[in-house]
């Protein structure tokens, strides 16, 4: 049994697919539908930067998608992997749609213009820089809902993402996270801010959800050709309609990404396959299992591995 991850914000990078966009023309004109799709380049934005416009989240989502499902498209054309046949799909917020694409859920073109629209409707739910998001390190995520819940009079944060063994992410305002973090060092718990222009995944996103609301329910969906394993569940499912409304509730709920991993663990899944630009998912999935096998799929010399 094996099971194929796909990434999310934080493992985009300038140049990014380059190599397989030289190599096949069935990936260049992937590229140039894109283009045509966004009614921008984000060909250029992937391969020229600068890295502060690929890093707007209205331009990371897609580029992230583009290069995971251009990736996804060589593995199926140009080796013996039957990757077409995995057990579960699971992406990390944004890559969930990675995962729906590749499994034949939504159009390649409608899911880059949905993600066009998810990424800018998250970008501007709240104000640019009233709100962020912090990872906490080395701590039990049962520690950390304690301190945001013994101190909720105080501040209002937070859990948007349970990623692995001692990782999670906290959402909120600025002033709040700041309050949260004086807490956090009064107890000698190692955090990070982390460089995003929102606080996704949580209840700041309401305008987000009433966007997109309204952009899924006219999008159209299809039975997966695999099991998604979905982010606000962390478990599977194929019914098209269960998937579309969690994807709704998605942009408002945590990211369980540490019991989905346990989950597919769980339901006898021993091998993950991380498909998309970067190796963060890999990382996250050591923590949680050092026992599974872990192979990395970004560029063309990764094809040989499989």
């Amino acid at each position: 049994m094996f099971s194929v991850l796909f990434p999310g914000q934080g493992s985009q990078s300038v140049g990014m697919g380059k190599d397989l966009y030289d190599n096949f023309g069935y990936v260049k004109d992937l590229f140039e539908e894109a283009d045509d799709t966004l009614k921008l380049s984000i060909k250029k934005i992937i391969f020229e930067g600068p890295k502060d416009i690929l890093n707007e989240t209205e331009n990371t989502q897609p580029a992230i998608f583009l290069v995971s499902y251009a990736i996804f498209s060589v593995i199926k054309k140009e080796t013996s992997l039957k990757i077409t046949n995995a057990n579960f799909f699971a992406g990390h917020s944004l890559g969930e749609y990675s995962a729906l694409a590749c499994s034949n859920v939504i159009e390649f073109n409608e899911t880059i213009r949905l993600l066009k629209v998810r990424g800018n409707a998250m970008q501007n739910a709240v104000p640019k820089k009233e709100g962020g998001m912090v990872a906490v390190l080395g701590q039990d995520i049962k520690k950390i809902n304690e301190i945001i819940e013994n101190n909720k009079n105080k501040y209002k944060c937070f859990l948007a993402n349970d990623n692995s063994v001692g990782q999670v992410v906290i959402s909120g305002k600025m002033n709040d996270l700041d309050l949260f973090i004086i807490d956090l060092k009064k107890s000698n718990i190692k955090n990070i801010k982390l460089p995003v222009s929102a606080p996704f995944h949580c209840m700041l996103m309401n305008e987000a959800t009433s966007i997109m609301r309204k952009e899924l329910n006219n999008t159209k969906f299809s039975t997966p050709n695999n099991m998604i394993v979905s982010n606000v569940t962390a478990e599977p499912t194929n019914d098209p309609e269960k998937i579309k409304n969690l994807l709704i509730d998605q942009i408002e709920k945590p990211v369980r990404w540490r019991e989905s991993i346990i989950s597919m663990i769980n339901l006898g899944n021993k091998k993950f396959i991380e498909i998309g630009p970067g190796k963060i998912l890999s990382g996250l999935v050591k923590r949680i299992d050092s026992n599974v096998e872990l192979i990395q799929v970004n560029n063309i010399n990764d094809l040989n591995n499989l």
